[in-house]
């Protein structure tokens, strides 16, 4: 079929017209892809919010001391007690302080009965009257016949008798006396007094209880005389010496350190253990509960200087660990390398990757970014309070 000249002119225009429309339409919508896809990228790039900064939320690294040596543990002991016991047989009539409560020297702790006592007592004074004046009888005695032989008048014998008699009075008074010193300190002994400054730190007998001799009735500590009581192993105590530092820490305390110094080595081992005692003076205030509690600690038996970085401020992906370091108001994930850990505070030597002066985040999360912006809160809140130039114009 052939057709006329004028209709393929027509047709042929007709798919020109359409080509070109096509074409127009894909570079629109190929621009406008482009277009779109650029803006979301930027977006995507600035949607990144600055981490906001804190200067406790920082660490600057720096050369710490990073101490070694042996284990050392025990219990936190007072140097200075006093376990209080009854001198004599007696009931208690009542006890005056309770555990916790603290003592000045001469407090009265406890007191006995002492009716058996002040009885004693009584009988002990009337003799004590009574020997008093048998002897000052025969010493006037005396004296007279003294002054009849010296006149005659009294014969030697005489005179010998009284001086006898005299001195069997003087020998009763003497007796006497003795028995009334016995007295007022058995009187004495019902009411036990603090030896010295200190806390009552366990307490045996109530009101009522019969205390035989030498029963324990109360103990009491000098809280100012602390000590760690240690036990090293024989191993490790030919590195241990007087003056060396000690740090150690105390059930109950948590993460708190305490510090001291080694006083003494004992020169024999334990026969069963074979473990050195090691007595460590602690150094500063420590509150009085810490007696009997269990402490456990090491002796910085040598210690070197080396850059140190908490475990907090690590991010670990397996076996690699890195720091986010802030340098120029941004973040940086650098990758560094760790050496041994210090086994008093936990803190890792960085033996590559930073360098001393560095600024660290103590404690990453997760969601940090490479090249994440940085903002200090304090310049912000600055910034916040003193409006710039352009805010004010209107």
């Amino acid at each position: 079929m052939y057709l006329p000249l004028s209709a393929l002119a027509r047709r042929a225009a007709w798919t020109r017209t359409a080509l070109v429309a096509t074409c127009i339409a894909a570079s629109l919508a190929l621009s406008g892809c482009g277009r779109f896809g650029g803006n979301a990228d930027a977006k995507a790039a600035t949607s990144v919010p600055a981490v906001l900064v804190a200067p406790e939320d920082v660490i600057t690294v720096r050369p710490a001391s990073l101490s070694a040596g042996p284990l050392i543990t025990g219990s936190v002991q007072p140097e200075r007690k006093a376990d209080l016991r009854a001198e004599l047989g007696a009931v208690v009539l009542g006890v005056l302080k309770e555990n916790g409560q603290p003592v000045r020297r001469g407090d009265l702790l406890v007191r006995l009965d002492d009716t058996a006592i002040r009885d004693s007592m009584t009988s002990a004074q009337e003799a004590e009257r009574v020997a008093v004046q048998a002897y000052d009888q025969a010493e006037r005695q005396l004296q007279r016949l003294k002054t009849l032989r010296e006149s005659g008048m009294a014969s030697a014998q005489q005179l010998e008798d009284a001086e006898i008699r005299r001195n069997g009075t003087q020998s009763d008074l003497s007796a006497a006396r003795a028995r009334m010193v016995q007295a007022r300190q058995q009187l004495q002994r019902t009411e036990v007094r603090a030896p010295f400054d200190g806390i009552v730190a366990e307490r045996k007998v109530s009101a009522g209880d019969t205390a035989a001799i030498g029963k324990e009735l109360l103990k009491v500590i000098d809280a100012g005389s602390l000590r760690f009581e240690g036990l090293v192993s024989s191993d490790a105590i030919q590195s241990v010496k007087p003056g060396q530092a000690v740090a150690f820490r105390v059930n109950g305390y948590g993460a708190q350190e305490f510090a001291g110094r080694v006083k003494l080595v004992s020169p024999t081992a334990h026969a069963t253990t074979r473990q050195v005692e090691v007595l460590v003076e602690i150094t500063g205030e420590v509150p009085a509960r810490l007696a009997g509690l269990y402490a456990e600690g090491r002796v910085e038996a040598s210690s070197t200087s080396a850059l140190m970085v908490p475990d907090s401020a690590l991010a670990r992906d397996g076996e690699r660990a890195f720091v986010w370091r802030i340098r120029d108001n941004q973040l940086q994930k650098v990758a560094v390398s760790l050496g041994q850990r210090d086994p008093r505070r936990g803190d890792h030597v960085v033996q590559g990757g930073i360098a001393e002066g560095d600024t660290l985040l103590r404690h990453p999360v997760a969601t940090l970014k490479d090249g994440q912006g940085v903002k200090n809160t304090t310049s912000a809140a600055t910034a916040g309070a003193v409006p710039s130039d352009s805010a004010k114009s209107p």
